[in-house]
């Protein structure tokens, strides 16, 4: 698994982001305004990691963390610069994807999506 995050990874350099970054960027771009702890299962994260990734993109300016509907809750919501920023990655992103079919096939790459998503059902069922 580290070589292929590595891969994504080696892409998503050109934009200065990692894939964990990326991957948030792009959940709250497709989800909009959203509660941290709702991402954080939404992402399958914990809290402090999630805590930690947010607190890096707010300083970016890619994301807004905000007050909530009450003075306990906060919500997440994209910015401006952060949709730039998914958007110049997304090329990268798809770059990535597209050598990994090349390398492997795009039937075994659709196959290994679904094999990860099978396994992420399991676990989830297993609590």
């Amino acid at each position: 698994m580290r070589e292929l995050s590595r891969h994504y990874d080696t892409e998503l350099s050109h934009v200065s982001l990692k894939t964990t970054q990326y991957a948030l960027l792009n959940t709250v771009y497709k989800v909009g305004t959203i509660r941290p702890t709702e991402l954080s299962n939404m992402m399958r994260l914990d809290n402090s990691t999630l805590t930690r990734n947010i607190q890096v993109m707010v300083s970016h300016g890619f994301l807004a963390l905000e007050k909530g509907q009450d003075e306990r809750s906060r919500e997440i919501s994209i910015t401006d610069l952060g949709r730039e920023k998914r958007n110049e990655a997304y090329v990268y992103w798809e770059n990535a994807q597209q050598k990994m079919n090349h390398l492997m096939g795009h039937d075994k790459v659709q196959a290994l999506h679904a094999l990860i998503n099978e396994a992420l059902i399991a676990l989830d069922t297993d609590k």
